[in-house]
């Protein structure tokens, strides 16, 4: 017996390829190129919106664009950044340098998100998958990102008000510009991150060094932390 199809989920699937092949782009165009009703359209988009799947474009009012939520499903680079792209480089030196795996994320929505990563050559190493959803707690690219947001963006990421000590950390990571996590997500890993600044100082994300505790030692961590705040200091853009 034939299995019925369902009409709405193909739009929604419909939608969602156009949104994808278009971005940004508007309820009434992407109606009108798919012959679809405008109202089913917009219902669509909230619940792909709702989903996690796209989100109103910046800037473009009215308009809409993927998340990153698609690099769970394939490791493909946002269409709308091209820090992945400068950040390889950076990232293939940074391993060659240090021999740890060294990683990319970038902010979506209220998470961090690994878009890109180049994997130490060492037996025992970490690698996060691209696509993995980075934890807002305890993570060293929330530490290194978050010092760099206003205080409104903080309060929503963190879903508090950061307190004094948590103020103090904050400056602590402005001044010497990287952040860590020992062990406090994973049991005997350790983690370096510092944020990529954009012109205007907004974190456009962070680049990060990771690797077992016990080869990131007290004794490297201060050159790693040198060599990483260098490498993401290259990948600001330059003004003009």
């Amino acid at each position: 017996m034939a299995v019925k199809r369902s009409q709405s989920a193909g739009r929604m699937l419909s939608v969602f390829e156009a949104i994808a092949a278009r971005q940004p782009v508007g309820v009434s165009a992407l109606a009108r190129d798919l012959g679809a009703d405008k109202s089913a359209v917009q219902r669509d988009l909230m619940t792909l919106a709702d989903a996690g799947w796209i989100r109103p474009a910046p800037g473009h009012a009215g308009q809409w664009e993927l998340t990153l939520r698609i690099l769970t499903l394939a490791h493909t680079p946002h269409s709308s950044n091209d820090l992945r792209r400068r950040a390889r480089p950076v990232l293939e030196g940074l391993r060659s340098q240090t021999g740890e795996t060294a990683y990319l994320t970038v902010p979506d929505g209220g998470r961090f998100v690994v878009i890109d990563a180049v994997e130490s050559p060492q037996v025992l190493r970490m690698v996060p998958p691209v696509g993995l959803v980075v934890p807002m707690e305890g993570s060293a690219t929330a530490r290194a990102v978050l010092p760099w947001l206003d205080a409104s963006e903080q309060a929503r990421l963190l879903g508090k008000q950061p307190d004094a000590a948590l103020q103090a950390e904050f400056a602590a990571t402005r001044r010497q510009g990287y952040a860590v996590n020992d062990g406090d997500i994973v049991p005997e890993a350790f983690a370096l991150a510092s944020a990529v600044l954009g012109g205007d100082d907004r974190p456009l994300g962070a680049l990060v060094l990771t690797g077992p505790t016990e080869r990131l030692g007290p004794e490297r961590r201060q050159e790693l932390g040198r060599q990483l705040v260098a490498a993401a200091q290259s990948l600001r853009p330059i003004a003009g």
